[in-house]
């Protein structure tokens, strides 16, 4: 620590020192504003009307997540709450995810439990109604209706969802060992033939199985999907249910999880990853463990983490959880990259359900606008004069990792041989109280 400067500021994060303003005065950026009613598109309100302050973090956010987009690097996206049941999946998750944009999704079990409430028989669109937050909780008790903040359902759904999960849990290609990423895969498959017996959208799993994008619960013991397996292991192991072999296999997930990343930083067209995470918990921390994993852990070399990391959370930084901690501290773990944070970094305090909708919905006209001057001018042209076109428009149909993922994992798995003699290496340390 530099002695002569006041702790204070040494440790504020800052884009571009005051210092260094004063020295290079064309280093400033002048402040230039834009009146609301003169703004065409909700780009031109987040670029030109949100000049400073808590405003001045979400026109950063748009533009590392214009920029990431607009150079091709696939997304990674985590999630945390209760997303699927209050509704919000339909408004703006399943559009970005049918960008074609997004490489995985890292979320919870409850996601994927409540995904499926909408299509149970007797429920439908109907199954989710709105409450006040502050209301008569042991009146919706007597009631039979559970609450989640403002959503609210009733109890009926929970026991029609678990007696679905467990109907499904016993289907014969779920008797094995597999990944929660195939788990999800499957019951995505079963929830897409649901919603098309009672003519519902398209819910978030169904989604992923549809594009083929890989689904991760990095704590799936916390959630009803994996309590309802727990039943089933718990009525054969007491002789009630004759035979039940399904069994998560987290090695091989967490593993997969690793095969991606190294995907993305030397295999995607891109060869960087950017990521967007909503929330903190265990889907961000999943969402980051890869790179230490492949680094760290495998002793692989030439991996870096994320060249873009936009987060909206809600946490401070200042309660010392990993939920609020920014992308400057995940630079110290090797999670993003530490040549380019500064300017491709971003963390937004703030409940991402306030403005994420209007941050995809500015990405997605964007992307339309590209598709309309492609028609009209031709691709030529328009990449000519808007390379970021290129990055906007990729396929629709996406990276498919799901589908390629035993390529990729054959792939780590080689990396793994050849560094058979480093990793041998890190096997021992001598333990205190260790047998001779």
């Amino acid at each position: 620590m530099n002695l002569s400067v006041p702790f204070y500021r040494q440790w504020i994060p800052v884009r571009v020192r005051y210092s260094d303003l004063v020295k290079h005065p064309q280093h400033r950026k002048t402040v230039r504003v834009k009146r609301v009613d003169e703004c065409a598109t909700l780009e031109d309100v987040f670029l030109n009307c949100l000049p400073a302050f808590g405003g001045a973090y979400l026109r950063r956010v748009f533009s590392i997540l214009d920029r990431a987009i607009g150079e091709g690097c696939p997304l990674t996206v985590a999630v945390a709450g209760p997303v699927t049941v209050s509704g919000q999946h339909y408004t703006w998750l399943i559009p970005l995810l049918e960008t074609g944009w997004v490489a995985y999704l890292s979320t919870t079990d409850a996601v994927c439990y409540h995904d499926g409430h909408r299509a149970l028989d007797g429920h439908g669109a109907e199954a989710v109604h709105e409450v006040p937050i502050f209301t008569d909780d042991a009146a919706l008790r007597d009631e039979q209706t559970i609450r989640v903040t403002d959503m609210a359902f009733d109890e009926q759904v929970l026991f029609d969802q678990d007696r679905f999960i467990s109907a499904v849990l016993r289907q014969p290609e779920f008797q094995k060992k597999m990944t929660g990423t195939e788990l999800r895969h499957r019951l995505g498959a079963f929830y897409a033939a649901q919603e098309q017996r009672n003519s519902l959208p398209a819910g978030l799993l169904a989604t992923c199985h549809r594009l083929d994008i890989p689904v991760f619960v990095g704590a799936p013991g916390d959630g009803s999907v994996f309590l309802n397996s727990m039943k089933l292991w718990a009525m054969r192991q007491a002789g009630v249910l004759g035979a039940y072999a399904f069994d998560l296999d987290t090695h091989a997930e967490v593993f997969e999880s690793c095969a991606y990343h190294r995907w993305g930083l030397f295999e995607s067209p891109a060869r960087r990853l950017a990521t967007l995470m909503l929330g903190g918990g265990v889907p961000k921390n999943y969402n980051l463990q890869p790179e230490p994993a492949l680094s760290q852990i495998l002793g692989l070399r030439d991996v870096t983490g994320y060249a873009f990391d936009v987060q909206i959370v809600s946490a401070p930084v200042t309660d010392g959880s990993l939920s609020g901690c920014p992308p400057a501290e995940a630079v110290t773990w090797g999670k993003v990259d530490k040549d380019v944070y500064l300017q491709t970094t971003e963390s937004l305090q703030a409940d991402y359900s306030l403005v994420i909708p209007f941050l995809i919905k500015a990405l997605l006209d964007k992307r339309a606008r590209f598709a309309r001057m492609k028609t009209e001018i031709g691709e030529s042209a328009l990449f000519e004069r808007h390379p970021e076109a290129a990055g906007y428009l990729r396929s629709g149909e996406g990276y498919r990792l799901f589908a390629q993922r035993e390529n990729t994992l054959q792939t780590l798995l080689q990396d793994v041989r050849e560094n058979a003699a480093w990793l041998s290496g890190s096997l021992d340390y001598p333990l205190a109280g260790a047998a001779r």
